[in-house]
């Protein structure tokens, strides 16, 4: 009997957890995706697999010719396009299917947040709020505050940002986790004013937060695309493994 084939389409470190998890079982072949967009991604159980399937129908033909029985988003939050897709080849195949979604981050006391629904009303935002900002949503996406002329970026990425961006920008190449300490460093060192992020929830990523809470700094904060409708959706690593019927004493789904 072959073993019941499950695809993660990774990238999260939620998703290295969960190939942890899955490989600990046995019947069970796991398959990793990841897009490639990292160049030194970290190591992942199971097999894993780089680049992408060609939109809708190639993940469709991926999951047929593979024989995947089970598919699992567990993606950026703002992986919107992947997870679109996600969704709909596997209704188009009628494989099961769980997004793995991390909750969002939530103000607390002392917090200045100012949300927004997109990188541009991040953008019009800011020219009130502050002068020194720092960016941390990635390397792409910069065009969005090309057009601020005046603004000073400090621009912290995992990989070098792409062009269009604005003038004045000093692009910081760093890796998390970062503490609570290192980014009251970095604030004040840089002389930042204001903070623009993106609601990735990550307590990895979260000193950031704190940070800006004890410098009473404003926060932009970008709030993740909404999940498509109907999807069904975990938290966490050990909901995934309640709807695969795992550690409950129910065998996973075939």
């Amino acid at each position: 009997m072959s073993p019941r084939h499950i695809l993660i389409l990774g990238g999260t470190t939620e998703a290295r957890e969960l190939a942890a998890a899955l490989t600990a079982h046995p019947g069970l072949r796991v398959t990793t995706s990841l897009a490639g967009r990292v160049s030194r991604p970290g190591a992942v159980e199971g097999d894993v697999r780089i680049g992408g399937f060609g939109g809708v129908e190639g993940l469709a033909d991926w999951l047929r010719a593979e024989h995947v029985d089970f598919l699992v988003d567990a993606t950026h939050p703002f992986a919107e396009s992947i997870t679109a897709n996600a969704v709909r080849a596997a209704r188009a195949t009628g494989v099961p299917t769980v997004v793995l979604r991390r909750p969002g981050w939530r103000p607390g006391p002392g917090d200045r947040w100012h949300e927004a629904a997109s990188l541009e009303e991040a953008a019009a935002l800011l020219p009130r709020l502050g002068h020194r900002v720092l960016l941390t949503t990635g390397r792409l996406g910069l065009a969005a505050f090309a057009h601020l002329t005046d603004l000073h970026f400090v621009v912290r990425s995992v990989e070098t940002p792409e062009p269009p961006m604005p003038p004045h920008t000093e692009v910081l190449l760093a890796r998390g986790p970062f503490t609570p300490d290192d980014e009251l460093d970095l604030m004040r060192t840089h002389a930042i004013d204001v903070l623009v992020t993106k609601d990735s929830g990550a307590d990895a990523t979260s000193a950031k937060l704190t940070a800006a809470r004890q410098l009473a700094l404003p926060v932009v904060l970008v709030r993740r695309p909404p999940l498509p409708e109907g999807v069904d959706a975990a938290p966490d690593v050990a909901g995934v493994l309640g709807r695969l019927g795992l550690g409950t004493g129910v065998s996973a789904p075939r």
